[in-house]
């Protein structure tokens, strides 16, 4: 199934190369016709003073009118051939949301978001963005688990909960890089100690849903560790005051 989505996602990304190669050789072909044709007039002494004038006054004229959609078009095809950030099929991160790219053309780019919305960006306005990229990201990718335990926790039980983590991680080879660190962050209210456990995929975060399937695994473990060492997290007692608003007794 992951070959045949890769070789519909390429199929899918040369298609649009195509299309805005194509369209870029037609933006180019009538910018030639157009120097041809003044050459030419040159060349054959058709051009007088008055003519040169006028035209260069209409293009004067057009580039006032015009000018701001030309640099528009510039930094487009720029970004698109240049920079390219991202092909067809990649899942990218502009302005905190995360969507896969759907569609490329010279001027916009289409995203799909996660509830699948269509999104159109100006590609002048993604040349001023910073863009993350998971296809483009190194398989080894970073993730965290955070939770809260009861401070008065002994030291053996958080060292075998250590212990526990590990021999679940390298079990998991497959899933998870043996490299991880489980920290103490703080301490609060004096009863509550904030832990976090920072763990390493072996997969970068373009196949997402195989990233939260992974992750929610690890976390099910952890509750299951969690109830065979007793761990537990106790609130703090509470003040409560009752006042009762009723008749007096007779």
């Amino acid at each position: 199934i992951k070959v045949y989505k890769d070789r519909e996602t390429l199929k899918r990304s040369l298609n649009d190369a195509k299309t805005a190669i194509e369209e870029l050789n037609r933006i180019l072909s009538a910018i030639v016709i157009v120097v041809i044709i003044i050459v030419w007039l040159l060349v054959m002494g058709l051009l007088t003073y008055k003519i040169i004038a006028l035209v260069t006054s209409q293009l004067v004229l057009l580039a006032f009118m015009f000018g701001n959609t030309a640099r528009t078009c510039f930094e487009a095809i720029i970004f698109v051939f240049v920079t390219h950030p991202f092909d067809v099929g990649d899942r990218c991160i502009i302005d905190g949301v995360q969507m896969v790219v759907d569609e490329m053309n010279i001027l916009t780019t289409i995203f799909l978001r996660y509830d699948n919305e269509r999104i159109y960006y100006p590609n002048s306005v993604l040349a001023t963005k910073p863009i993350g990229n998971f296809f483009r990201s190194p398989p080894e990718m970073g993730d965290s688990v955070e939770f809260a335990i009861d401070v008065f926790t002994s030291i053996e039980i958080i060292a075998e909960l250590k212990s526990r983590i590990k021999h679940y991680l390298e079990r998991k080879h497959k899933h998870w890089s043996k490299d991880h660190i489980l920290v103490v962050k703080e301490i609060e209210n004096v009863n509550k100690m904030e832990m976090a456990l920072y763990v390493t995929h072996t997969i970068n975060f373009q196949d997402y849903a195989k990233k939260v399937k992974r992750r929610s695994k690890l976390v099910l473990e952890l509750k299951k560790i969690f109830e065979d060492l007793g761990i537990r997290y106790y609130l703090l007692p509470q003040e409560v005051r009752i006042r009762y608003t009723g008749p007096l007794p007779s």
